[in-house]
């Protein structure tokens, strides 16, 4: 096993063919042509980054990257289908109808004053275009199982940072000091948690150590990149690992503060247990190749945080539906200095919120309107998932899961009897007819669970 520390002064170790598991047939013809074009025309050209990596473990790579001695704008005078984008990084695009292939120079750590450098008071990097040699570039890449480099020269895999042997090993380890490395950008530290679950590795021990201490730094994070870096965690497909590693690096306060928070004080563990097995049916919709929904799945990640505003401000005696809205604003709110959620999936992430308050009601107008409602299917399989929680909501499930199969018709003749007596989800008040409306004893809200 190597060292914890790790040196940059690794030398080169060259895979030959017949020592590694990537092969042309693997690699997407269009990231072939690209690496074809620009050897005939005089460039240095590889595959690099994670798809050499999942390659070597196994995997499908859906995106494949190039690098290369080339400039951006030498690429672009090769590929008429290429175009040039990027401020922090100038990178061109190679585009061949649905599939881009990222065609990235070589870049250097030290700027001798040649280049594009510019990093904040904080050390972290807002724009880094120096060009340098392929060593210099493996150098720079965040983690060492990221900086292999397959070229069809020979067919061979480069090492200049001892990634072969780190993905041999499965382990996650950072290039150069740790502590540095995440100062400059402090989203590597989501990266380190997400590799390691989607490739089932250990984040190697040096590398972890200044997690917990550093998460703080993710709230200078860009809220947009945030937003994308969690979309990344968790509609992957590995979305229970993802959310294990946060809660085990210290990540969670950091990125979801109110809903560790209300984890942590949730003591029956009921809240986690409910938003595990939501991220576990995440997880077989994208095994399965099914939608996935931003929405869904940021109602289920902020859904402890709605519960404990909830129940705070009925504690203070507000009203049931004006404490659900209120609660769902602030949470939302305060979420999104943290993570540019966009209204497009905060808004119905709120409806799946408010409408777990009418699944109670049995009122055949009020029944006929939910089943209506366009967000009643997220809503209902919403409480589908609050089963895993507790079982207190299994007579709502298995109505509604009836009303849903039932002609219109005998499902109104059904809900006639129910029309006598029934609470009323919005007012949260007991009606019968010819009789004065009475209070319930506590406050009808959404439960915990």
């Amino acid at each position: 096993m190597r060292p914890d520390t790790h040196t940059l002064e690794t030398p080169l170790r060259v895979i030959p063919r017949d020592l590694h598991d990537v092969s042309r047939k693997q690699i997407s013809p269009n990231a072939l042509r690209v690496l074809y074009r620009l050897r005939e025309s005089g460039f240095g050209a590889y595959l690099v980054g994670g798809a050499v990596r999942d390659l070597l473990v196994g995997g499908n790579p859906k995106d494949f990257d190039v690098a290369t001695d080339a400039t951006p704008e030498q690429v672009k005078q090769l590929f008429r289908n290429c175009r040039l984008i990027g401020r922090r990084f100038r990178l061109a695009h190679v585009v061949f109808g649905r599939e881009i292939i990222e065609v990235a120079t070589f870049r250097a750590n030290i700027d001798d004053g040649s280049g594009d450098r510019e990093t904040d008071d904080g050390g972290r990097l807002v724009r880094d275009n120096v060009y340098g040699t392929i060593e210099d570039d493996a150098v720079r890449r965040d983690f060492t199982a990221n900086a292999l480099y397959y070229t069809v020269e020979d067919f061979s895999v480069r090492d200049y940072t001892g990634g072969f042997e780190d993905v041999r090993n499965r382990l996650m380890r950072l290039i150069g000091d740790p502590e540095t490395r995440y100062r400059e950008d402090p989203v590597r530290m989501l990266r380190a948690v997400r590799l390691a679950a989607k490739l089932g590795f250990e984040i190697e021990s040096a590398t972890a150590a200044p997690i917990p201490v550093l998460a703080p730094l993710l709230a200078e994070a860009a809220p947009a990149r945030l937003f994308e870096e969690c979309l990344k965690l968790f509609l992957s497909g590995h979305a229970v690992e993802s959310f294990l590693g946060l809660e085990h690096h210290g990540l969670l306060p950091a990125l979801l503060p109110e809903t560790a928070a209300a984890l942590k004080s949730n003591r029956s563990g009921a809240l986690r247990r409910m938003l595990l097995e939501g991220l576990r049916g995440t997880d077989v919709r994208v095994a399965n190749d099914e939608p996935v929904s931003p929405a869904f799945l940021f109602a289920l990640l902020l859904w402890p945080a709605y519960c404990r505003a909830l129940m705070a401000l009925q504690a203070q005696g507000v009203h049931a539906p004006e404490a659900q809205r209120r609660a769902a604003d602030r949470v939302t709110v305060h979420q999104l200095e943290m993570i540019a959620l966009p209204r497009r999936f905060s808004l119905p992430m709120q409806e799946i919120w408010l409408l777990q308050s009418r699944f109670s009601q049995r009122q055949r107008k009020r029944v006929f309107r939910l089943l209506a409602h366009p967000r009643f299917r997220a809503a209902f399989d919403f409480l589908k998932l609050r089963l895993a929680a507790s079982d207190e909501h299994a007579a709502d499930v298995a109505f509604w899961h009836e009303a849903q199969q039932q002609p219109g018709d005998e499902l109104a003749a059904q809900l006639d009897g129910h029309d006598a007596s029934y609470v009323d989800a919005d007012t949260g008040q007991s009606e019968a007819p010819r009789k004065r409306r009475r209070r319930r004893r506590g406050p009808p809200g959404v439960s915990p669970t």
